[in-house]
């Protein structure tokens, strides 16, 4: 079961969850990082990706941040959004958000 979460109601959604995952895709090859998000102006920095995530960010904009439920049977927060980068950082403007419930 899918749950939209507006954009606007991201800072409550996010106080539910821990540390994350940052999603980003080139040339087909989907790369999966540990991130620690954090909003600011609503915007979600993700310090230090690494180099891979970096280049796949510039490559290819359209980012994914995954937040794992906290408890067996809970929900996953997902997040999709445009990426930029600020440094050594990829900062993700919101586009849309769910949480997921496996049933």
């Amino acid at each position: 079961m899918s749950i939209p979460v507006d954009v606007a109601d991201l800072p409550a959604a996010l106080a539910d969850f821990d540390d994350g995952y940052l999603l980003t895709n080139t040339e087909g090859r989907v790369k999966v990082v540990h991130a620690r998000p954090v909003l600011t102006d609503g915007v979600l920095r993700v310090s230090a990706p690494g180099r891979g995530s970096l280049a796949n960010a510039l490559a290819n904009p359209a980012v994914t941040l995954l937040w794992p439920s906290r408890s067996p049977g809970g929900p996953s927060l997902l997040v999709d959004g445009t990426a930029s980068i600020d440094a050594e950082a990829v900062l993700v403007t919101p586009d849309s958000g769910v949480l997921h419930v496996q049933r």
